[in-house]
């Protein structure tokens, strides 16, 4: 068991590399959509690659941190029934869904697009769009994305079981205070109650 501890190990250190490396496609997303929009609205110039470059940048973000989600545990969850459930309960669960949900999926997923991706890449696949880019770097994301998700799924699932096993912590107690969607909800309750207060005040 030692042993796959040390395996979740190095797979969560390379999806915390990743997660750490891709927030930066989200700045170059944004310089990239703030410039093409200037340089429409001043020059009346604009590119087919340039929209398409934006695509690419938030498919590498969406597909390339998924697997870092997972690590995080910020992937949404329905946990009506489970959080009344002891926690050993939950843990079974939590295996249970990763065996039989998360591992099938995205393996299928990354098995199937590898093909998709070899197909674009041998034919030099171009974009239908006036001055489109090639398709190929896009499409790699796909198989690549879901291998690191697949990798963090086997991860997630051996410290399931060594928590059940008394040697690691809970992985899903990956944050310390509120989550991300606790967080979300109260700002905009407090943002709520400043308009109501604000038009209140006007009266």
């Amino acid at each position: 068991m030692n042993t796959l501890l040390a395996l979740s190990r190095a797979i969560d250190a390379i999806n915390r590399r990743v997660g750490q490396a891709v927030t930066w496609l989200i700045l170059i997303a944004v310089i990239v959509s703030a410039t093409n929009a200037t340089v429409r609205k001043i020059f009346n110039l604009s590119s087919n690659a340039w929209l398409e470059l934006q695509w690419y940048l938030f498919g590498g973000v969406f597909l390339l941190a998924a697997g870092y989600t997972l690590l995080k545990n910020e992937h949404v969850r329905v946990d009506v029934l489970a959080t009344h459930l002891s926690r050993r309960t939950q843990l079974y669960i939590e295996i249970f869904g990763v065996l039989f949900f998360l591992l099938p999926m995205a393996g299928m997923i990354m098995w199937l697009s590898w093909p998709f991706f070899m197909d674009a890449f041998v034919n030099h696949e171009q974009s239908s769009n006036a001055g489109g880019l090639i398709r190929w770097p896009a499409k790699i994301l796909i198989p690549i994305g879901f291998a690191l998700l697949v990798a963090a799924g086997l991860s997630h699932l051996i410290k399931c079981i060594g928590c059940l096993r008394g040697l690691c912590p809970d992985p899903r107690d990956t944050h310390v205070g509120k989550s991300a969607e606790e967080e979300l909800a109260e700002q905009i309750a407090q943002e709520a109650a400043q308009r109501e207060a604000a038009s209140h005040g006007e009266r």
